[in-house]
């Protein structure tokens, strides 16, 4: 069984960066697609980026592209989501997730067929 656990989230003025970290207990495969999403109250969870374990490429949600890093140290088997240049429109719970044995493909931003989902860690961006 895989648990994902995530943390670093808190609160920071527009224009600031955080970074939150995804790290998986128990056995994670060598091609996994990660993915961070993210949900505000009443709305969808909607993908902001993903990454293919294996061949390290990467995705992001056009709102996100230029300020969000998706990155990852498979030794640690962690994954990071670097948020610079946050706006208050990135304020959210966001989740990271994990779907096993396939690489991220066409689709991977949209939170389905994800396996494994962490309990979430809450950015709060002020303006």
């Amino acid at each position: 069984q895989v648990q994902l656990v995530e943390s670093g989230g808190g609160s920071v003025q527009a224009g600031g960066s955080l970074r939150l970290s995804c790290t998986a207990s128990g056995y994670i495969i060598s091609r996994t697609c990660m993915g961070w999403f993210r949900q505000t109250p009443g709305n969808d969870r909607e993908g902001v980026a993903v990454i293919s374990t294996s061949l390290g490429n990467s995705d992001y949600a056009d709102s996100v592209k230029g300020r969000f890093t998706i990155s990852q140290d498979k030794a640690k088997k962690t994954w990071y989501l670097q948020m610079n240049m946050l706006k208050p429109e990135d304020t959210a719970m966001y989740y990271c997730a994990a779907n096993p044995w396939v690489d991220c493909r066409a689709g991977a931003l949209r939170p389905l067929g994800y396996t494994y989902w962490g309990q979430g860690t809450q950015v709060t961006v002020s303006s």
